[in-house]
C-alpha cells in the first residue's frame, strides 16, 4: 500500500452525457498505476435532465442547483463504491479531481464562459476527501480556450522521443493531442468537432438505444456524400484554426437538423455521421505539422469498431490503435487526467498549456474545496 501522499482519485463526466467514470492512481512511480477504473450510468431521470438541458438551454434555478447537488451525490457515491472496491478509506487518497458535468462552453464569447455543475463544497463533504474542481476558468479569465485539458496529462504519460504521437480522444466532442518527438517542438491540442454526440442523439431517436454498439447500425447504412460534403464544407468551426473548442451546445441536434434532407433514411445519416466524425479527425492529424508514426485512440468513441474502420481508411499511413497499447486503458484516459490535474494543483504546479489553450500565462487550474 503505498503512503498517502501518492493516491488521487479523477471523476470524469463527459459530453456524451453517459455517467461518471472514476479512476484511482497511484503516482508513487512512473507510469502511474490505476488501481482502481470503474464506470457508473447517470440515473435515466439524471441523463435526461442533462440532455434537456443542454439541448434547450433554459432552466429554472431550483431545477439548475438541484441537479447541481444530485450529481454531487453520484459522485460522492461512485468513490464510495470505488474505494472499497480498492480496498482504501477515505484517508488514505490526498485529493480527488472532479471536472463535473459541462452544461456550456463559450470560450470566444464577450465575455467568454464555460460552466460545470456537481457541487464540490457537497462532494468533499460526503466523500470525506479534498476535493479540487472548476479547473477551466481560470484559463478562460486568461484569455484562453480552456479545451483540451488533458493534453498536459498527455504529455505527462504519452510523449516520447522515439516516435511522433497522436492522441485522438472521441468523447461525445473528439479532441485531439499532438506530441512530436522533438521535445523543444511545441505541443497542439483542440477539438475537431463531434464525435459520439450526434451518432447517439441520432440512434436513441430513431432506435431507443443509448450509443450504437460497434457501429453495427450504422455500418448498414449508406454515407450520403452529398450531406457529408455539406456539413463540412459550410461549417466554419472545421476550417479555423487552432486553438479552437467547442462542445454540444453548438454541435447539437438543432445543428444536424438543419442539414438533413427531408425524408432522411435514418441508418444513412448514422452511417454519414460516423464519416463526420472520421473525416474531421483525419482532416485536423493531415494537417499536423510533420506526420505522425502512430495515432492512440481513447474514449468511448474507442469502442465503435466502424468508426475506427473509417477512420483508418482515411489514415491508411498512421498506425492506428487505442491507448492501451501504451499500457493505459482507453475508457479511463480522461478520469486518470483529472487525478493528474488534482495532484498538479495540490502541489501548487501550473497545470495549463498557453501553446494550446493561447492563455496569457501558465497558471494553477482548479479550487481546493477542503474535506473538513
Amino acid at each position: 500500500m503505498s503512503r498517502k501522499g501518492e493516491i488521487y482519485i479523477g471523476l470524469m463526466s463527459g459530453t456524451s452525457l453517459d455517467g461518471v467514470d472514476v479512476a484511482v492512481v497511484d503516482f508513487a512511480s512512473f507510469p502511474p498505476r490505476v488501481i482502481h477504473c470503474s464506470t457508473d450510468p447517470y440515473p435515466r431521470d439524471i441523463r435526461q435532465a442533462l440532455q434537456q438541458l443542454c439541448r434547450d438551454q433554459s432552466t429554472t434555478l431550483d431545477a439548475l442547483y438541484r441537479l447541481d447537488a444530485a450529481l454531487a451525490d453520484i459522485y460522492a457515491g461512485s468513490v464510495g463504491r470505488s474505494l472499497t472496491a480498492a480496498g482504501l478509506d477515505a484517508a488514505e487518497v490526498v485529493a480527488l479531481g472532479c471536472h463535473g458535468q459541462t452544461l456550456r462552453h463559450s470560450p470566444d464569447t464577450d465575455p467568454p464562459y464555460t460552466a460545470q455543475i456537481g457541487d464540490p463544497s457537497r462532494l468533499a463533504a460526503l466523500s470525506g476527501i479534498d476535493t479540487v474542481a472548476d479547473f477551466r476558468r481560470k484559463d478562460i479569465a486568461l484569455g484562453g480556450q480552456a479545451a483540451p485539458l488533458a493534453t498536459a496529462f498527455h504529455r505527462y504519460l504519452f510523449r516520447s522521443r522515439d516516435e511522433n504521437r497522436v492522441v485522438i480522444n472521441i468523447g461525445g466532442i473528439a479532441n485531439l493531442t499532438w506530441l512530436p518527438r522533438d521535445t523543444a517542438a511545441p505541443l497542439l491540442g483542440f477539438d475537431t468537432g463531434p464525435g459520439n454526440t450526434l451518432l447517439n442523439y441520432w440512434i436513441e431517436k430513431h432506435q431507443g438505444l443509448r450509443f450504437d454498439e460497434n457501429g453495427n447500425w450504422a455500418r448498414g447504412g449508406r454515407i450520403d456524400e452529398e450531406l457529408l460534403a455539406n456539413m463540412i464544407d459550410t461549417e466554419a468551426y472545421f476550417q479555423a484554426a487552432a486553438p479552437k473548442s467547442t462542445g454540444t451546445e453548438y454541435f447539437s441536434p438543432d445543428w444536424l437538423e438543419g442539414f438533413l434532407p427531408a425524408s432522411p433514411e435514418p441508418r444513412d445519416i448514422q452511417a454519414t455521421l460516423v464519416e463526420l466524425t472520421a473525416a474531421t479527425i483525419a482532416d485536423a492529424v493531415s494537417a499536423l505539422p510533420d506526420a505522425a508514426e502512430n495515432c492512440y485512440v481513447c474514449g468511448g468513441g474507442s469502442h465503435n469498431a466502424y468508426l475506427l474502420e473509417r477512420l483508418h481508411l482515411r489514415l491508411p499511413d498512421r498506425g492506428l490503435q487505442t491507448t492501451a497499447a501504451l499500457g493505459m486503458d482507453p475508457d479511463f484516459v480522461e478520469a486518470a487526467a483529472f487525478a493528474w490535474l488534482a495532484r498538479e494543483r495540490i502541489a501548487l504546479r501550473a497545470a495549463n498549456i498557453p501553446e494550446i489553450t493561447h492563455a496569457r500565462r501558465e497558471t494553477l487550474l482548479g479550487g481546493i474545496y477542503a474535506a473538513d
